[in-house]
């Protein structure tokens, strides 16, 4: 478990966790054994276990901030399920298009290619989202699946840690395969 040795960071954090963890309980009868949060301020997530932060990794949200509306670029708040894990079997850098492999296979080197490092790919895994709550990220104009809000691996790993995605939660290729293989379908996640 990765953790900040900032005192103040730690109770911020620690508080953080524990309001997050109640407003899951509004969507389900028992504690989860594990969740998600995403700490849109510190451009973090953290892979909740048992109440513990087990894992965390640095991400990008929105570079339009935290906004729920359709076309807005932002980044969809509050609680939401992952709904499908798509990519299982794909290689590291493999694109997507519409949840599909396209069968193209990202490298590095096409970041040197100005055209080509502006695309803003989906790579290696997807965990589809589900907004759960009515008005927040679930409804017309709002719904955090028909916004295909996602994370994803992207092909701007340099970025990873500013907030400069589109609305979805990017997160550096060996790092969304890595949590790929530890949440399951129906895990929450949480973004603040």
């Amino acid at each position: 478990m990765a953790t900040t040795e900032n005192p103040r960071h730690n109770c911020e954090l620690s508080r953080l966790l524990h309001t997050t963890l109640k407003n899951i309980r509004n969507y389900t009868e028992t504690a989860p054994k594990q969740w998600l949060l995403v700490d849109s301020n510190s451009q973090q997530l953290f892979l909740v276990r048992e109440g513990m932060i087990n894992n965390q990794w640095n991400v990008s949200t929105a570079l339009n901030g935290l906004n729920n509306k359709e076309n807005s670029g932002g980044t969809p708040p509050g609680v939401h399920k992952v709904a499908r894990k798509i990519g299982k079997r794909a290689t590291s850098g493999a694109v997507f298009e519409s949840r599909k492999l396209t069968g193209e296979n990202w490298v590095p080197e096409w970041n040197k290619d100005e055209e080509l490092k502006k695309r803003d790919l989906v790579l290696s895994r997807i965990l589809v989202l589900d907004g759960l709550e009515p008005g927040v990220n679930q409804g017309p104009g709002i719904d955090s699946r028909e916004r295909y809000i996602y994370v994803h691996g992207t092909n701007r790993e340099d970025l990873i840690g500013q907030p400069v995605s589109h609305g979805c939660i990017r997160m550096n290729n060996s790092g969304i395969i890595d949590l790929f293989e530890l949440v399951e379908e129906g895990d929450f996640l949480v973004i603040v």
